[in-house]
């Protein structure tokens, strides 16, 4: 059978959520049980090698991500639970697609328009992931797109007022998973009223697999000069502070819990926000993670001004994930690209307001590989 037929045949079991010849492409629908009355799916997508990501539509949640080590072994290398009922429960945004505003806002306030909006606040005293019910506890709907590789759509509208937000803001995150071992994401973004909208994925990432013990060995490099330095509460100051000299300083391959305790904090470790050299706005690398036990290796690059990353501090050992494992303390990572965290009340901040009838668009790629 010539490739263009193979191609073709590969497109149609993706648009009639049929799996394909082994070797190929493929997407497949699953029942993964209800949430609210509604039922749930999971959209499981493999690509010719074999890599597999598995996306829910409650949260448009990544609940499994499974890539070859040095030996070309499959593992999963994002946190998770393998059922509904964990991510019902009180769990910190497993591989959730979170908005409408990701990351922080102090103290749930911002003014726009002349008005001021009061959000709930959910961290402490301030406003985190969207509220109380984010986009990350929803129901969004899904359809399968015909391409080349894997991909499947995951939409959602949040209406005027949802979580105290203005407008109607429509949002659309498209995963892909190509066949070079790229998981992409590109966000569409759409509002008929000026809102503040900062979507990202909040996946925790063990590339040494989860069941192997935290990610403290893991090697990061982050193309970030800049940061943006915290108060007690995590809100940014407003300073972009050189990375030079703090324990900030990943501009060069750095094991993760080299510095870990000069961080701080409550509890100790990394949830801070970095400047992406590139500024924004072109596709870019943004950051590389290397675990030496397995080989992996994961490059993700953006079209985002930022990068939030998380050591996992506040796991504490009380949800058991995947495989029985106990979730510790520093047991993922998050790389959650996006604007900088309170953006919305720093006007020396890239801003994340989207303007009526404006759309936004956004993409972030994580390449996997072994060495």
């Amino acid at each position: 059978m010539k490739a263009r037929n193979l191609r073709r045949l590969c497109i149609l079991a993706a648009a009639f959520g049929l799996s394909a010849a082994p070797g190929l492409s493929k997407v497949d629908k699953l029942p993964f049980g209800q949430a609210g009355g509604m039922p749930v799916d999971l959209y499981v997508l493999t690509n010719p090698s074999g890599m597999t990501a598995k996306i829910m539509t409650y949260g448009a949640t990544l609940t499994e991500l499974d890539t070859p080590d040095r030996s070309g072994k499959l593992g999963d290398v994002v946190l998770g639970f393998g059922n509904l009922d964990g991510y019902l429960a009180k769990e910190p945004f497993f591989g959730a697609t979170v908005g409408r505003v990701g990351n922080r806002i102090a103290k749930g306030v911002f003014t726009l328009g002349g008005h001021t909006y009061h959000l709930a606040t959910n961290d402490g005293p301030n406003h985190l992931h969207g509220g109380v019910r984010g986009f990350d506890k929803v129901v969004w709907s899904a359809q399968v797109v015909p391409a080349d590789a894997p991909t499947v759509r995951f939409t959602y509208m949040s209406r005027d007022g949802e979580e105290g937000y203005p407008g109607n803001l429509t949002v659309a995150v498209v995963f892909t998973l190509t066949p070079s071992n790229e998981l992409r994401l590109d966000y569409t973004v759409t509002t008929d009223k000026d809102t503040p909208a900062n979507v990202t994925n909040h996946s925790y990432f063990n590339l040494g697999g989860a069941e192997n013990g935290d990610i403290l060995g893991h090697v990061l490099t982050l193309n970030a000069d800049r940061f943006t330095p915290v108060d007690s509460t995590l809100i940014p100051t407003g300073e972009l502070r050189p990375v030079a000299g703090t324990p900030m300083d990943f501009r060069t391959p750095t094991r993760i819990g080299e510095h870990l305790a000069a961080v701080g904090g409550t509890p100790v470790g990394y949830d801070h926000n970095f400047v992406a050299n590139s500024g924004g706005g072109e596709m870019a690398p943004i950051a590389t993670v290397y675990d030496p036990k397995s080989g992996r290796v994961m490059e993700a690059s953006t079209t985002e001004p930022g990068v939030q990353f998380y050591t996992g501090n506040f796991l504490d050992g009380t949800l058991t994930g995947k495989k029985g494992v106990v979730y510790r303390q520093y047991w993922g990572l998050c790389l959650e690209t996006q604007h900088f965290p309170d953006s919305v009340n720093h006007p020396n901040f890239p801003s994340y307001v989207i303007r009526a009838g404006d759309t936004y668009r956004s993409t972030t790629v994580y390449k996997f590989s072994a060495r």
